[in-house]
């Protein structure tokens, strides 16, 4: 059964549509997408502990389901469980090739790991970000996010050129996107490009960004009267 089958009847009321799903599995058990659709509904309300349980039972299911390996990663990085989260990402690409969601995630808790306890080690994270994250985009070339987050990498690693080219490539994508706009504010501000950081920077408010108030105390100098 496809995911657009098993939701194509429900009821736009979540507790109406948990109870067609609880309904839907007891006659077949067996059914992963089924399951996955209710761990989602459950994640709505909410009942992140039941969705758990459920997104187990989708994946022991269907164990090639990535989307539900992605919600349980989802679930460890509420519990501020970063490992359990990178795992469970990992398990998602490891289940569907070219699972660009997946790759990314795995991209963006590695930054998250960085702690600077071991300089070595933090290096070692933010060049395996930066891996997981060209793969991401590599099978999905308009993974927005991907491409911002691929610039926060870049800038870790002080390549300011290489991190301005990622967020320039996330704007092509999406306009308006204010992540991506604050980015390259301060990415042409380590360049001492100041116009252009001044225009990014206005254009992350304007989208309502809530940008670090020492970016704007660092560009006021530079802007004209």
């Amino acid at each position: 059964m496809s995911e657009d089958q098993s939701q194509s009847h429900l009821p736009n009321n979540a507790d109406e549509q948990i109870a067609v799903l609880r309904s839907q599995l007891a006659k077949n058990t067996e059914c992963g997408t089924t399951h996955y659709n209710l761990a989602v509904a459950l994640m709505g309300k909410q009942e992140y502990a039941e969705a758990e349980k459920v997104l187990h039972e989708a994946v022991d299911c269907s164990p090639s389901l990535a989307e539900a390996y992605v919600l349980l990663g989802g679930i460890c990085l509420q519990k501020k469980d970063l490992e359990g989260c990178y795992r469970f990402n990992q398990r998602a690409t490891k289940a569907r090739a070219g699972f660009a969601e997946g790759y990314a995630n795995m991209g963006f808790v590695l930054l998250q790991l960085v702690d600077g306890k071991d300089a070595k080690q933090d290096e070692e994270k933010v060049d395996k970000a930066i891996k997981n994250l060209r793969k991401a985009i590599i099978h999905n070339q308009k993974f927005v996010q991907a491409y911002t987050t691929l610039g926060t990498a870049y800038f870790m690693k002080g390549l300011f050129a290489e991190s301005i080219k990622a967020n320039l490539e996330a704007l092509s994508v999406e306009q308006q996107f204010p992540i991506a706009h604050n980015n390259l504010a301060v990415g042409y501000l380590e360049l001492g490009e100041y116009e252009k950081a001044i225009v990014h920077c206005d254009a992350a408010v304007k989208l309502g960004f809530e940008v670090a108030p020492a970016l704007l105390d660092e560009l006021a100098p530079h802007r004209k009267a």
